[in-house]
């Protein structure tokens, strides 16, 4: 049941609040605001301790906001061996479908073979029955013929298919995952845990040859103050080489960008995930319907430009996957001209000099480097592990630092019986996801008015709570992660400008030149992270 004394972590004048909290010394200070500092900061406060996380930008605005918005065990690491990483993947893929339900929802997936590829259906045979039996809850998978497979996967091609296989994993909003997570941190700490976005840490502060604190500094104001904590964790994933950079470390990431396509459902129709191979390079591709949009993905190129300025896909990237859709899908003759959006992140991995950028470990490491501990590398699915095995380090170093031995459970689990005054169950189960314990408020006296965002699964009175109470600083906060309006509508969503334009101003008090600020803002970051390459838009023009 939700409790009538609920009060949202980020209400009105949240911010200047937290900011004058923030004397004293933390048990902790986690410097990054993606999945991996959520985590950290959700075992944290739910152990107990009294912790400060800093983001420079807006909460999951780096990679976490910028993924496949999987949540999957990682078939393809079976083919190198990697059980472990796969095991401990499964089990958290089964935890956060069973404790975030509404928000991470199973995905089914569909895997065609075809002559003359490798692996054959043999090995992938093998391979998913190690899979489906990770975990005891971790399902089964079953195989088709071509027929069947024309039913499930209306254009994808028969020529040449020798078989599919049909299994289960599941996807998410990445960086709604991340809000949810800091959301109920701090509702489990009792508001003694706080998230800052839009707060650099500037400058580490030594005691002796230890870190022992940060300046920050609030990026609206400028205003700065030193924290102190026997503890720092550098989590700022892809940017991990700069705060160790300040304790002498030499660079140890190889980032990595990985790019998406999106198009509209009623183009390209996709009932589940469809996974296969690039007829150039037999990499991996996949694309499924993911909140009313089908998602095409992923390459893996490095990243060899600036780390400060905007991620985009590049012109090759996207004929890559323009490419491997066409050759899959050739009847709905998909051209450049139906691509609705795109999507580019950098991931944070460790280099291991292999030539091959998919070749690269994707697990995690824990580095403590003169008492600043250093978390990076790792997937989305395991954010919780990754975070505890960050902690058990700290505790090494920090008397002040404790874990529960039978490990921390991250959300306050919500399991509604009934709906919301009248709401569907399945949008309250999606609500309740969404929001955990605001999902009452966030429809409270409005709920038999709900008001759909055409062409989004949004309803507006999600958009004017979130302005509200959900550390919304700047419109592209709102537009791109708060929801993924930029990336669902074609437009980017600046139809709907008009009408939010009152509510932002009114609620952020914004007068009209930093409203007109603030959408000149967002179209370039727009245009720029998530419009179509260049020498597409001038074939276009």
């Amino acid at each position: 049941m939700y409790k009538s004394t609920y009060r949202s972590p980020w209400e009105s004048g949240w911010r200047e609040k937290a900011w004058k909290k923030l004397g004293g010394e933390f048990d902790v200070i986690i410097i990054g605001g993606g999945i991996t500092g959520a985590g950290i900061l959700a075992v944290a406060a739910h152990s107990g301790m009294r912790a400060l996380l800093l983001e420079k930008g807006d909460f999951s605005s780096g990679t976490s906001s910028r993924s496949s918005k999987l949540v999957h065990g990682g078939l393809r690491y079976l083919k190198r061996m990697d059980i472990k990483l796969t095991r401990e993947s499964v089990k958290e893929r089964q935890y956060l479908l069973r404790s975030a339900q509404g928000l991470v929802e199973p995905l089914g997936f569909i895997y065609p073979l075809y002559e003359g590829e490798s692996p054959g259906p043999w090995l992938i045979g093998i391979g998913l029955g190690i899979y489906t039996r990770l975990a005891s809850d971790a399902g089964t998978y079953k195989k088709y013929d071509p027929l069947s497979v024309s039913m499930m996967a209306p254009g994808l091609t028969l020529k040449d298919m020798e078989c599919a296989y049909q299994y289960t994993d599941a996807q998410t909003d990445d960086t709604r995952l991340v809000l949810r997570v800091l959301h109920d941190s701090i509702l489990s700490s009792n508001h003694n845990a706080f998230a800052l976005n839009y707060a650099e840490a500037v400058s580490l502060i030594h005691h002796g040859d230890r870190v022992r604190g940060v300046e920050v500094r609030d990026g609206l104001t400028e205003k700065t103050k030193e924290v102190t904590a026997p503890m720092v964790i550098n989590a700022t994933g892809v940017w991990a080489d700069r705060l160790r950079s300040a304790v002498g470390s030499r660079k140890r990431l190889r980032p990595l960008r990985g790019s998406h396509l999106f198009f509209r459902l009623d183009r390209f129709p996709v009932f589940q995930s469809i996974a296969f191979t690039h007829p150039d390079d037999g990499r991996p591709v996949f694309v499924y319907p993911w909140e009313g949009a089908a998602l095409v993905g992923t390459t893996d190129v490095d990243f060899r430009l600036s780390l400060d300025d905007e991620p985009a896909i590049s012109q090759e990237e996207a004929e890559y996957l323009l490419r491997a859709v066409q050759n899959k899908f050739p009847d709905l003759e998909l051209q450049k001209e139906d691509v609705l959006s795109t999507q580019a992140g950098v991931r944070p991995v460790v280099s291991g000099g292999k030539k091959d950028p998919s070749a690269e470990s994707r697990d995690h490491v824990v580095w403590n480097e003169k008492g600043l501990l250093t978390v990076t590398g790792g997937k989305l699915t395991t954010f919780r592990l990754i975070a505890m095995d960050a902690l058990k380090e700290a505790q090494s170093m920090s008397k002040r630092i404790s874990l529960p031995k039978d490990g921390v459970q991250i959300f306050d689990v919500i399991h509604r019986k009934d709906s919301f005054r009248g709401i569907d169950a399945i949008t309250c189960r999606r609500l309740t996801g969404r929001y955990g314990a605001a999902a009452e408020h966030v429809v409270k006296e409005r709920a038999l008015l709900l008001s759909p965002i055409q062409g989004t699964p949004y309803f507006w009175e999600e958009l004017y709570w979130a302005i509200k109470n959900e550390a919304v600083c700047h419109l592209d906060d709102l537009m791109l992660r708060r929801f993924r309006l930029g990336i669902l509508l074609k437009d980017g969503g600046t139809s709907l400008l008009p009408k939010i334009r009152f509510v932002m101003m009114k609620d952020l008090n914004w007068d009209e030149k930093r409203w007109k600020t603030e959408v000149v803002r967002y179209k370039k970051i727009l245009q720029t992270a998530h419009g179509l390459p260049d020498e597409w838009k001038k074939k276009e023009s």
